[in-house]
């Protein structure tokens, strides 16, 4: 039987998962919004901080920690690592995996910056 931590780490996990769709694909949703532009912003440079620093990702410490509570044996590597790495890169270094997601938040930072300075006249 399923318990409550481990519906928790699921709901973590998939919420961790929006996450990243939403530092992805963010700048084509929030262009021309002001507020979602910010709000997209201030999640790219968390997501480049967390990526390039030693602070662990929030989200990956609850749901390791809710995995644990749950009794079942957390993964070691970072979320991006664990669930995507073995099956979309295959055989990739974390290295090149980091700079890759650092260039697409970058990418979408001059997105996000595009919209809100160039743009202006168009902003609803």
């Amino acid at each position: 039987m399923i318990g409550l931590f481990e519906i928790l780490a699921d709901c973590v996990l998939g919420l961790h998962a929006l996450f990243i769709l939403w530092l992805i694909f963010g700048a084509f949703v929030a262009r021309y919004r002001p507020v979602l532009c910010w709000s997209h912003i201030t999640c790219l440079v968390w997501g480049i901080l967390v990526e390039v620093t030693p602070w662990p990702c929030p989200l990956t410490v609850l749901e390791k920690w809710l995995e644990l509570k749950a009794g079942v044996e957390p993964y070691q590597a970072g979320f991006v690592l664990h669930y995507l790495d073995k099956v979309v890169y295959p055989d990739i270094s974390p290295t090149l995996l980091t700079v890759v997601g650092v260039s697409i938040c970058v990418f979408n930072l001059g997105l996000d910056g595009r919209a809100l300075f160039v743009g202006r006249g168009k902003l609803r």
